[in-house]
């Protein structure tokens, strides 16, 4: 069942306090008529029964919709982080946050306010409808005082919007500070930078922590006005009541009021307005949730079906026969890289040359189709779209998972034999670790602790090589090495281009040496 759906069970709530306060009402006049009261407690314990139940049946019902729905955002999300193609490159740390911290405010946000949006909608109705059976009079004032009341929680809600998008943005920069800080702890301990370090992410704490008490200034707000028009509205009707009944109104009665019926009017004079208060308690989640809905809007559920069926509809896959970019420019304000054109054929090497910053990883990351191009084409020789599936990857810090040797060289090929994975280590030259270190049973972590700059290329290389994609990414295959190494790479990487594309991002100048075509940033 849908969290809005199980909202209608608020409406027993609201029996349920018709049902007590007819007991109390009926109590009330059997006490003064001294007759007995066993009917009237037993309508008290069925209002009480009757309010639990409806508790426990929306949160029955509200959750599992709500989990459903957050399930549908975090499978989008997650899969757009790990293998999409993004607007601009994401941290780890916002990722985290995108993927945890915001779907669960949207779960949050189906599982408490969308139930407490259809109460705060049906229930004062119902709650005012039942009084004017007691009182209409009653129900006027209380009506006159709900719409006053709805125009200034607007106001608030407006204010308490804007404030909890920009602590949702505060929130996923400081994830993104902190795991990247901790990631590299280390290096900065090494460098004494602890102190500088601290400063930055008391820096981003301490905007947290603003932007949290604005949230919170504007929830008060909303609370204050919700108190302010219930307790003139409860208190309009306990005069009214009392003066009716005392005789006292300064103008004829406008109509006929006992006891039992003053009681029950007042008695349910507060029901009118706990739908709002539970609104108004569940209000942070719906500005949570809206606002991380807004921040996962590029990571919409069906958002790469979507995209996977517009390009399977504009054309088909077709064979690699090299790549072409034209016009190709990636802009994410400040940073606007391009335009870059280049012809890549089916074989050889094309240098992508530039500064540090200069955005030479970014244009990988676009042509395996990781972050998208919204200016330019990347296409095939023949015109057609690049598939991703044609592309491998050799980073500059490879991925390297817990584990074997073996595991980690055959990621990109989990059916390959020993024997090809042998084959794919050696031509990258990992021949003298195999032989020195175990072979492919050799214990690797994910820091690939004991594993030099070189070898750890090397595994990266072999990997793609293993994958048998046709066209190879290389970011930056000699940085860091000592000239021995790094020329080994090159001769690696000239033995490559005999019979794929190499498309590689670097500042060696013997890379750049060996290649036909460079493309300076």
């Amino acid at each position: 069942m849908k969290p809005k759906r199980a909202g209608q069970f608020w409406a027993l709530d609201i029996l349920g306090a018709a049902l007590f306060s007819w007991g109390i009402s009926g109590g009330v006049e059997a006490l003064v008529a001294g007759t007995a009261l066993s009917a009237w407690l037993a309508c008290l314990a069925g209002g009480a029964l009757l309010r639990a139940s409806s508790v426990l049946l929306v949160h029955h019902f509200a959750m599992p919709g709500a989990q459903i729905g957050a399930n549908l955002w975090r499978r989008a999300a997650m899969s757009r982080l790990l293998g999409g193609r993004l607007p601009a490159p994401v941290s780890a740390g916002t990722s985290a946050a995108l993927a945890i911290d915001h779907v669960q405010a949207i779960e949050e946000h189906g599982a408490r306010f969308q139930p407490a949006r259809v109460s705060a909608v049906v229930g004062p109705l119902l709650a005012i409808g039942l009084i004017a059976l007691a009182s209409w009079f009653s129900a006027l004032i209380l009506l006159a005082t709900l719409l006053p009341f709805v125009v200034g929680m607007i106001f608030a809600g407006t204010a308490a919007r804007r404030a909890s998008e920009r602590q949702l943005d505060a929130l996923a920069a400081l994830s993104g500070l902190f795991v990247d800080r901790v990631r590299h702890l280390p290096l900065i301990r090494h460098f004494g930078a602890q102190a500088r370090i601290a400063r930055q992410v008391e820096d981003a704490t301490h905007g947290v922590a603003t932007r949290t008490v604005a949230v919170l200034r504007a929830a008060f707000l909303s609370s204050a006005v919700l108190e302010f028009f219930a307790a003139i509205a409860v208190a309009l009707v306990a005069i009214y009541c009392g003066f009716a009944l005392l005789g006292l109104l300064p103008f004829p009665p406008p109509e006929p009021l006992t006891l039992g019926r003053a009681f029950f009017a007042l008695a349910m004079a507060p029901e009118v307005y706990l739908p709002m208060r539970r609104l108004a308690a569940a209000y942070h989640e719906k500005q949570m949730g809206e606002a991380a809905e807004s921040a996962l809007a590029d990571f919409a559920p069906g958002q790469d079906e979507a995209e996977e069926a517009s390009s399977t509809t504009s054309a088909a896959p077709s064979p690699f026969d090299g790549l072409v970019v034209d016009g190709l420019i990636l802009t994410w304000p400040p940073v606007c890289i391009g335009p870059v054109d280049l012809r890549l054929p089916r074989t050889g090497i094309v240098a992508l040359s530039g500064p540090s910053g200069s955005g030479k990883t970014s244009t990988l990351a676009a042509i395996a189709g990781q972050i998208e191009v919204p200016s330019g084409r990347i296409t095939t020789f023949a015109g057609h779209p690049l598939d991703p599936a044609d592309v491998a990857w050799a980073a500059q810090r490879p991925l390297l998972l817990p584990g074997t040797l073996r595991r980690n060289l055959a990621l990109a090929a989990p059916e390959a034999c020993d024997a090809a994975v042998l084959v794919a280590a050696r031509r990258v030259g990992l021949g003298p670790l195999l032989e020195k270190r175990g072979g492919l049973d050799l214990v690797v972590d994910h820091k690939g602790s004991g594993l030099s700059g070189g070898e750890r290329r090397r595994i990266g290389l072999a990997r793609a090589l293993l994958s048998g994609r046709p066209l190879l990414l290389c970011d930056e295959p000699t940085a860091d090495l000592d000239a021995a190494s790094a020329a080994q790479i090159v001769a690696v990487l000239q033995e490559l281009a005999r019979e794929r594309a190499l498309l590689v991002a670097t500042h060696d100048e013997t890379v750049r040496a060996i290649a036909q075509q460079e493309i300076a940033l």
